[in-house]
């Protein structure tokens, strides 16, 4: 199960056009395959987030771009953080997933959540409904979805789908992994102790506690033994060889993008030896483990592995 992630950031890399921005991805992945990541991730997007830029800047659809990275890569497996269950009817998505792991050799992950970017939702014609909507639906995928994947051939006569003995064949190489994003503690977590491997928390530091407690709950009411599932924290990482060199770096991505100003102080941001304080600091908390969003400097060579460096012997 994940323990350390890392996100691709953004899509958005200062003087990298069209034409190279699958190349400077792919150099990425390349690096977290070899210095230590367990799992390469990418968005679930088809417009660039508000606190990133516009929604008329780069974005790539997931799947097909994890297609891709499966050959450019050996040893991580690869997953969107988070797929939007509202952007694929569940059986579609059961069958990409597999093909995920069939094309990459057995290194498929599902991270999964309700999806949340109205505005995508809005523009692209996704239904959007309403939070609680967004989670009936999540929850009918997960049956119909986990079922595909383990060759049960699932019916639901659901609220939001229906599925009649649902055939995935060829099925998976691997025991594909699910990972519910998400910090919720009534519907989320609940999701998690019923359905996930792992939960991906997306909370404040002083909330861990909190959460981790909430999913506890989760599992003992519904009779799952908690040690089953990995949780992981998302976070967002700006290292460099030195404190200088990470600040700047910082500094030059908030000048691009004014609207991650907000998020300075969320991110972990140093020297290896501060970043690997700061991170061993997080996983005092109870967590498992991280995924971690370069959004800074992911795109600079030699950052993405400096980190798996970093950060892999805290997890391993």
């Amino acid at each position: 199960m994940t323990r350390l992630g890392y996100q691709i950031p953004n899509f958005t890399y200062p003087g990298i056009p069209a034409e190279r921005l699958f190349d400077t991805i792919v150099a990425q992945a390349k690096e977290a395959d070899g210095s230590g990541f367990d799992t390469v991730f990418v968005m679930d997007h088809f417009y660039q987030l508000a606190m990133l830029g516009t929604p008329d800047q780069e974005m790539i659809e997931a799947y097909t771009l994890l297609s891709a990275l499966a050959q450019h890569t050996s040893r991580v497996r690869l997953s969107a953080l988070v797929t939007g269950n509202t952007y694929r009817a569940p059986a579609l998505l059961a069958k990409t997933v597999t093909a995920l792991d069939l094309v990459s050799g057995g290194r498929a992950r599902l991270g999964i959540g309700a999806g949340w970017f109205e505005l995508e939702h809005e523009s692209l014609g996704f239904d959007f409904g309403t939070f609680t909507d967004r989670f009936e639906r999540l929850e009918e995928s997960l049956q119909i979805i986990l079922g595909m994947l383990r060759s049960e051939r699932p019916s639901l006569d659901g609220k939001w789908y229906q599925v009649r003995e649902a055939i995935n064949v060829p099925a998976p190489l691997s025991s594909i992994p699910v990972m519910i994003g998400g910090g919720g503690e009534k519907k989320t977590l609940r999701l998690v102790a019923q359905y996930a491997d792992e939960s991906n928390l997306i909370c404040g530091v002083d909330e861990i506690p909190r959460k981790l407690a909430a999913l506890s709950e989760h599992c003992e009411r519904l009779g799952r033994d908690r040690s089953e599932i990995t949780v992981s924290l998302q976070t967002y990482a700006c290292i460099a060889p030195t404190h200088e060199e990470a600040v700047a770096d910082l500094d030059a991505y908030i000048e691009r993008n004014p609207a991650a100003g907000a998020r300075r102080d969320a991110i972990v941001v140093g020297s290896p030896d501060e970043v690997k304080a700061r991170f061993e600091q997080l996983l005092a908390t109870g967590v498992d483990g991280f995924t971690v969003n370069l959004m800074p400097n992911g795109h600079i060579p030699g950052r993405v592995q400096l980190l798996g460096e970093t950060l892999s012997p805290l997890v391993n």
